[in-house]
């Protein structure tokens, strides 16, 4: 059947998107989209996942673009198809990850008259997303195909640009809705070689980093250098170079590192291990010690921290605190920042470093070295004793205690891994009991940006599309269930993944929550569902292991591990138990610390 030639403008846009560095595209079934399905898939330069259900399909590009560092398209048909990646969109906006969401639309004439699927998706995804445009109806002309590669370029660049995050291509087709064959314009449809050149040179985009002049570093050092009583805290952050820089500060300055297990720095073989604190979660919930610990200066990096303890620490304490972020974001829901550095952070933190040496190896300003040795040492030995404590509570906890998760799969996971965490209690779990890893990198990734419990099975499995080496995903019963569909990618798309399932029967997380003293309204919260996955898992392909104690879980890991599929192991906890026991650790590492209240 011939195409229809005015659509010949969505086969420049493939290549615009090409052009601009897009390898990945999401694409769900539908017929309004035909013309971006069928000229995406066939373009030999681009790798196409089919996705049934778009609420999956966001969420398993966000993972793609999370594991790639890319920007990834996603196409979906008209109506409330588009709608479905409002909650992806919505994730991708706070955790600034590039999405190309491209929703294919009605013409413009069928507006409000009653039209079948359709609605307004104009800025559909209102301040989530960065940018919109509104293409025009496809014809084939000079100027449109010139536009479409232009618009595809701007596209990806808008979302690649820090901060990163997602934009929205609308198109509305007419039919008859197949496209031609051809991937380039006869050159007779155009009325000289100058437009024709126009729209066949690739586009290029440029950017630099935002960076503090040299007297703003020198500033800001002299005031790290004063400091008697410093602190870093690295939030969750995903920049390949900034944890390294991290590091690099921390050394020269002397100083605790509080790493957020999302912050890269938790990962491998860290250089500073002695400055590297990661047992905070446990010690802050006790009142006495975080009075105890008081800081002339503050220095952050990264989103918000995801212990909820060292946030109320943050909020607490009354020394100066300067947030370092690229993004001009607001990372400060304790009011508490002084002041704020709008440049890039892996910049900033490799020049204060050099600035604190030469300063070191010259002259040094007051007693501030001093006594920040004096300072580290105490936290140093914080770190050790409470790690120490938290290890004996782990392994004398009875039964199957949550938080052990993480230390039997810091022991048994590659070097080379990624481990996707789910939220609610398995990324608090994560903060509180993994430790620094010292064999060799491990990246861990989460959906943070809004904390959502939707789509998280989506979005490891995306993260798992874009590697090959293997990763891990632990996640809550109620958060796998939000996203039992997303388990088809894995089968279809032929993934190797391991899921850990902390089966609790509901939202164990509010054991520990002032919700649970109201027994009329708990369930509520609780929400218990009674729901035996083994079926669910089956009927999508996977495999299902259900060890009974930590031997077979061990083994039942590995095995998920070697195997060449995707492997579901359940985890049958007592959410109250577990929750008794993160309170008795914790109680636990202050006693070892010489504190007998809270």
């Amino acid at each position: 059947m011939q195409g229809n030639e005015q659509l010949r403008p969505v086969h420049a846009f493939a290549q615009g998107l090409v052009e601009a560095g897009v390898c990945h595209v999401c694409i769900s079934p539908g017929s309004r989209s035909t013309p971006l399905t069928i000229v995406l898939s066939r373009h030999p330069q681009l790798h196409t996942w089919l996705l049934l259900d778009e609420r999956s399909a966001g969420f398993f590009a966000l993972g793609l673009a999370k594991q790639t560092r890319t920007g990834v398209a996603l196409v979906c048909t008209s109506g409330t198809a588009a709608g479905n990646y409002l909650p992806a969109v919505m994730e991708a906006a706070a955790a600034r990850v590039p999405l190309i969401v491209l929703t294919a639309d009605r013409p413009p004439e069928l507006y409000d008259t009653g039209a079948n699927q359709t609605g307004d998706q104009l800025k559909l995804y209102g301040s989530y997303a960065k940018w919109f445009t509104q293409m025009p109806v496809p014809e084939n002309t000079p100027q449109l195909f010139a536009q479409a590669k232009d618009t595809a370029s701007r596209a990806v660049m808008k979302a690649m640009a820090p901060p990163a995050g997602p934009v929205q291509v609308n198109w509305p087709f007419r039919e008859p809705l197949l496209p031609p064959l051809a991937e380039q314009p006869k050159e007779s449809n155009f009325s000289t070689t100058d437009e024709l050149f126009s729209v066949t040179q690739p586009t290029r985009a440029f950017w630099g980093k935002v960076v503090l002049s040299d007297e703003e570093i020198h500033r800001l050092a002299a005031m790290l250098q004063k400091s008697r009583a410093g602190v870093l805290v690295c939030g969750p952050q995903d920049s390949p170079g900034l944890a390294s820089a991290v590091t690099e500060l921390a050394a020269v300055w002397g100083v605790p590192l509080l790493a957020d297990p999302l912050s890269q720095l938790r990962g491998g073989g860290s250089p500073i291990e002695a400055q590297l604190q990661t047992t905070y979660d446990l010690w802050l919930r006790n009142a006495t010690l975080r009075e105890s610990l008081r800081p002339d200066l503050i220095l952050r990096l990264g989103r918000v921290p995801t212990s909820k303890f060292l946030g109320l620490w943050l909020a607490e304490v009354t020394a100066s605190q300067v947030v370092v972020d690229d993004g001009q974001a607001w990372h400060d829901p304790f009011f508490r920042v002084t002041g704020r550095v709008f440049a890039d952070p892996e910049d900033t933190c490799h020049r204060l470093a050099q600035c604190l040496s030469q300063a070191s190896a010259t002259v040094s300003v007051g007693d501030g070295p001093q006594a920040r040795g004096e300072w580290l040492q105490s936290w140093t030995e914080i770190q050790k004793i409470s790690a120490h404590s938290m290890s004996a509570g782990v392994k004398a906890a009875s039964g199957i205690f949550e938080g052990r998760i993480f230390t039997e799969l810091f022991n048994v996971l590659p070097s080379r891994s990624t481990l996707f965490v789910g939220n609610s209690m398995p990324v608090r779990d994560l903060d509180a009991f993994w430790p620094n890893r010292v064999s060799g990198p491990t990246r861990i990734l989460a959906n943070r940006g809004l904390s959502g419990i939707d789509g998280v099975v989506s979005s490891a499995l995306g993260a798992c599309g874009g590697r090959t080496d293997p990763l891990v995903l632990v996640i809550g019963d109620v958060s796998f269930y939000h996203d039992l569909g997303g388990l088809m990618a894995a089968t279809r798309h032929h993934l190797h993944c391991l899921i850990v399932l902390v089966h609790n029967d509901g939202g164990g997380i509010f054991y520990g929550l002032p919700q649970a003293t109201q027994p009329d309204t708990f369930g509520f919260f609780r929400t218990s569902h009674g729901l035996d996955f083994q079926s669910a898992v089956e009927m999508y392909g996977g495999q299902y292991q259900h060890p009974k104690n930590w031997q077979e879980f061990r083994g039942a890991v590995q095995q998920g591990l070697a195997q060449d599929t995707w492997t579901v192991v359940q985890v049958d906890t007592d959410a109250q138990a577990s929750t008794d026991i993160r309170q008795s650790i914790a109680a636990q590492v202050a006693v070892a610390l010489g504190v007998t209240r809270s």
